[in-house]
């Protein structure tokens, strides 16, 4: 199978699914994003101590990297508010997006309006359209709550879990039932990547379809203990905290990179021009090489890799 023919499903936080999304936005409608909603920092945080609600920033950051930089909608939704008043802060697109939440009954009509105005032809979905925030457990059971202190955790946390628990919208099964492809990250392990994942609905659709897993290694390390784990361990942590074993392979440019969980596609990623993003065309190439080796081996094995 060619890239430009199949449906993709995205996953993970704003900044590296947005740049994901960005890349793969040729494929318009055959694409799927769907966004972590957990973030409770900055103008986000604030908006969601004002009034119970999902997260707004990282669907904002997404939808906005799929239209022209020099758009007036993006510059519109991308605007930051100067000084210290009460609009300080603030980012204009997720003022819009509460305030239409505020007035839709569910977030999605709130998203697909804001795609309209911006003329995106991705979907781009919430992972859940009801309010929830991270835990994080440390080995000896103290506990911490909200994606600011997860990302401040000095250990590998040994479990986080969505609090509530939450369901994810319809159309997020439809898209991953329907995918030929899905790419989790880049971005934070325990705050971008995971946290969709701790959706059961979410793990149990991945695992349900017949789609091609691929976990996004980021370009450099991340600040976060999650650095300091190898490929399988992250692997493993993902299994005992989804109860599924979810990835096929893994594409990263750590030449010293191996797994026994997972093919392991070396790439190099890097843009150039921003060290710590990934290269588009070297993106695609490397998603490329991944379906080149998928289909050789389609006369012994299926698409999706037999799990353990």
């Amino acid at each position: 199978m060619q890239l430009k023919n199949a449906n993709v499903v995205a996953i993970g936080g704003g900044h590296g699914l947005g740049r994901t999304l960005s890349t793969l936005s040729f494929l318009g409608d055959q694409l799927t994003g769907i966004v972590t909603t957990t973030d409770n920092g900055g103008s986000t945080g604030r908006l969601r101590k004002r009034s119970s609600s999902i997260a707004w920033g990282d669907l904002r950051n997404c939808l906005t990297q799929l239209v022209n930089d020099q758009s007036v909608g993006s510059q519109l939704f991308n605007f930051r508010f100067d000084g210290e008043d009460e609009l300080g802060g603030h980012n204009l697109g997720n003022l819009i997006l509460y305030g239409l939440g505020q007035i839709h009954s569910r977030p999605i009509e709130s998203i697909e309006l804001v795609r309209n105005i911006l003329q995106v032809k991705t979907q781009v979905l919430p992972m859940s359209e009801a309010p929830t925030d991270l835990m994080a457990f440390y080995p000896e059971g103290r506990c911490r709550v909200g994606e600011l202190s997860v990302d401040d955790m000095p250990i590998m946390p040994k479990s986080l879990l969505l609090a509530p628990l939450v369901k994810t919208p319809a159309q997020c099964i439809d898209a991953l039932l329907k995918a030929d492809i899905i790419i989790l990250g880049p971005g934070s392990f325990l705050t971008s990547v995971v946290p969709p994942l701790l959706v059961r609905d979410i793990s149990k659709a991945i695992e349900q379809s017949k789609a091609h897993c691929i976990f996004l290694d980021n370009v450099v390390k991340e600040r976060s203990p999650a650095a300091a784990l190898t490929l399988d361990e992250k692997l493993v942590w993902i299994k005992e905290n989804t109860n599924h074993h979810l990835i096929d392979t893994v594409i990263t440019q750590d030449e010293n990179a191996t797994s026994e969980l997972a093919n392991v596609i070396v790439h190099d990623l890097t843009c150039d021009d921003v060290p710590h993003h990934h290269d588009k065309a070297k993106l695609i190439a490397a998603v490329d090489m991944c379906l080149e080796q998928t289909s050789q081996k389609q006369s012994s094995l299926p698409l999706k890799l037999v799990k353990p």
